[in-house]
């Protein structure tokens, strides 16, 4: 995924608006060079120019011409303001490339403190739930125009276990709409698989998918209740090394919020090399709900598996 950054900004002083610059300096686990926030936790702040024009159209919507707004860059206190690249939309633990530099998101959003520009002229900010902030793992130059690649998404595969589904009985919705989750939080789906309920066949999928393709996730819907042909827990069983309970623990949690049936799911996870393997039940609303609790945490998990964060 490639994007560009469009501008640069930086404020000299807190409190006051950001002023656009051509380039910049980035210092590794500081910021941008010149910028009264470079240092803080929330090192490098970035948003999407899409969503700019967007919020800029929806209130001049309602304006007279005289009244309409035209928002500069940094209004909105951004550092970067790119496009091609909706940084919201990327997980935390993301990292992004721009020439030498190279940035590790930290943080989506923040409160907006009082003092902002655009609050005060439009009674809103799009910071708080589109604003995202980085910290520089190294350091170097940029300017307007570069080039804004995302580095080494992580990568998924989906299985669906289903009889009446793999025999056409009806359509398999739960895959793909996993599969589409997902995707829209920047993890590639490598395959998609839909298999019967059958305990061989599914330990197979499971080890050869974590073999041969070596996904950071292997993330399965069905099989997981106690129907005489729900096998997905013990064809995981058997391809795991390790396990996992607290994530099943905190699905079947999360879950009995919505339905008392949750506590009757007996899906279980684990780790078999560097690929975690989640089980969720079958249905799309509860992948949904599953899903939500699930996709933040799974950035760390991929570091955690490779050696590179710590509890």
């Amino acid at each position: 995924m490639i994007g560009r950054i469009v501008n640069i900004c930086i404020s000299k002083e807190k409190g006051t608006p950001k002023s656009r610059v051509r380039e910049a300096v980035i210092i590794e686990n500081f910021g941008l060079e010149g910028d009264a926030h470079a240092g803080s936790e929330r090192q490098v702040s970035l948003l999407s120019l899409e969503r700019v024009r967007a919020f800029e159209e929806e209130y001049n919507k309602s304006k007279s011409p005289d009244e309409r707004l035209s928002i500069a860059p940094g209004a909105f206190g951004e550092n970067l303001l790119v496009s091609g690249i909706d940084p919201v939309k990327l997980p935390v633990g993301t990292r992004l490339k721009s020439g030498e530099v190279i940035l590790e998101i930290t943080q989506i959003g923040k409160k907006c403190h009082d003092g902002c520009t655009i609050t005060k002229l439009t009674g809103k900010c799009i910071m708080p739930k589109d604003g995202v902030f980085a910290k520089v793992l190294k350091g170097g130059l940029v300017k307007e125009g570069d080039e804004l690649v995302v580095l080494n998404p992580l990568t998924a595969c989906v299985i669906t276990a289903s009889d009446r589904a793999y025999n056409g009985l009806y359509k398999d919705e739960s895959g793909p709409l996993l599969a589409s989750i997902l995707a829209e939080n920047n993890i590639e789906v490598l395959k998609q698989v839909l298999l019967p309920d059958d305990e061989d066949g599914l330990y197979k999928a499971l080890t050869e998918l974590t073999d041969s393709e070596a996904p950071d996730f292997i993330i399965t819907t069905g099989g997981t209740g106690f129907s005489p042909r729900d096998h997905m827990p013990e064809a995981t069983l058997r391809a795991i090394e390790k396990n996992a309970p607290g994530i099943s623990e905190a699905v079947r949690s999360h879950s009995a919020q919505y339905t008392k049936n949750a506590m009757l799911s007996r899906a279980v996870s684990g780790i078999r090399k560097n690929t975690l393997i989640i089980n969720l039940p079958g249905s799309k609303k509860a992948v949904e709900q599953c899903m939500d609790l699930i996709i933040p945490i799974l950035p760390h998990a991929a570091k955690m598996m490779r050696g590179e964060g710590e509890f």
